[in-house]
């Protein structure tokens, strides 16, 4: 097992891609407590986050060709298709009108096209980072924050921030992009 714990993510998705089950053990084992942590956050409910996980790790195996090993940005994809997967289970369990679930729409709207301007970070990266992250998060005011939180963890996009809050979409525009802002400032200023 020493030599999975010094394996890339980057060497595992290759082994991943030769459908070796068990570098998907591996990155399970590596990145589960993590996307475990970020589902529930999203769907709240412990069996929910668990099925998501499981279902998570299986769109991987089924659909190792759609990662881009070229930008090879293992973390963000992964977290990316963590909060696809639950935001859809979530708007689905709530009664939102979504198309048939199928590989074409898994494919369209679930696994991530990232852009190769994003840069590729190591989960062990990202958790050193985490202090900083949460002391920039700490830094926007509470309305700041919480249109992120509505945005990001329960997928609404303005329109229904808007709606939900009882504000002008203008608004909710307005205090995203000063919070996004705010946050690349601390963070840029962090480094």
């Amino acid at each position: 097992m020493a030599e999975s714990n010094s394996l890339t993510d980057a060497e595992i998705m290759l082994k991943i891609a030769g459908y070796d089950s068990k570098a998907l053990e591996q990155l399970y084992d590596r990145y589960a407590p993590f996307l475990y942590t970020l589902i529930k956050k999203i769907v709240t409910d412990k069996e929910t986050a668990e099925e998501i996980l499981s279902d998570l790790f299986l769109i991987i195996w089924r659909q190792i060709d759609q990662f881009d090993f070229k930008t090879n940005n293992i973390f963000t994809w992964l977290v990316t298709l963590a909060r696809n997967k639950a935001i859809d289970v979530l708007n689905r369990r709530g009664g939102k009108i979504l198309p048939d679930y199928s590989d074409e729409y898994e494919k369209q709207y679930i696994i991530p096209k990232l852009s190769a301007d994003v840069e590729a970070l190591e989960l062990e990266e990202v958790l050193n980072r985490k202090g900083k992250m949460e002391k920039a998060l700490g830094s926007l005011t509470d309305a700041q924050r919480y249109v992120l939180e509505l945005s990001y963890y329960g997928g609404l996009d303005q329109e229904e921030i808007a709606n939900k809050l009882k504000i002008p979409t203008v608004t909710v525009k307005s205090k995203m992009q000063v919070a996004i802002g705010n946050l690349m400032q601390k963070l840029t200023e962090a480094k």
